[in-house]
């Protein structure tokens, strides 16, 4: 199976690993509107890339629903941290925050330049959003703003899925994609 999808000069591929480790000018933290670093993806993030990257958030809190704050990356292979806010303090979240949280860190990547960003399975741990569901959220914004741009920077998206069943997910979301276009 073709783990990649080529929208005008960016490729959009799927990964299985940890995004604590992986080399790209961007990582994205599944954060909340507080940008308290606690557990899952953003746990992990804090854990491995220091405190300054915890601090730099708070500095930067609160953000809206949908919104993202950038900051440095720390310890981290990584250039920058993106914080995307897909849940509030209730835990919650939905299609259209994730859709809405990954077209911000898209624009908030290439309104710097960036050439490569990875994504989690945004608001799958604490969130509780089924993977299919997350996964159409996430790669149809990801196509859907990627088709409208005329000279996108980014030239590489990753979705960096942590277990077998989110890659799955994903992948059978960019193949249904990748049939339609």
């Amino acid at each position: 199976m073709v783990d990649e999808l080529v929208v005008g000069d960016t490729v959009v591929e799927i990964a299985q690993g940890d995004i604590t480790g992986w080399r790209a000018d961007a990582i994205v933290n599944a954060a909340n509107t507080s940008l308290v670093m606690g557990a899952g993806v953003a746990g992990a993030i804090a854990k491995r890339a220091g405190p300054t990257v915890q601090r730099e958030a708070l500095e930067k809190a609160p953000v809206g629903l949908g919104e993202t704050a950038r900051t440095r990356a720390g310890l981290l292979p990584a250039k920058f941290v993106i914080h995307a806010a897909v849940m509030g303090d209730d835990r919650k979240t939905d299609a259209e925050t994730l859709a809405r949280a990954t077209r911000a860190a898209l624009e908030d990547a290439e309104s710097i330049g960036l050439k490569s960003i990875a994504f989690p399975a945004l608001g799958t741990g604490v969130g509780r959003m089924p993977y299919d569901e997350a996964a159409e959220a996430m790669l149809g914004q990801t196509v859907k703003y990627l088709s409208t741009r005329e000279t996108p920077r980014l030239k590489r998206v990753v979705f960096v899925l942590y277990d077998d069943a989110a890659t799955e997910s994903f992948r059978k979301v960019l193949s249904a994609i990748r049939e339609k276009s």
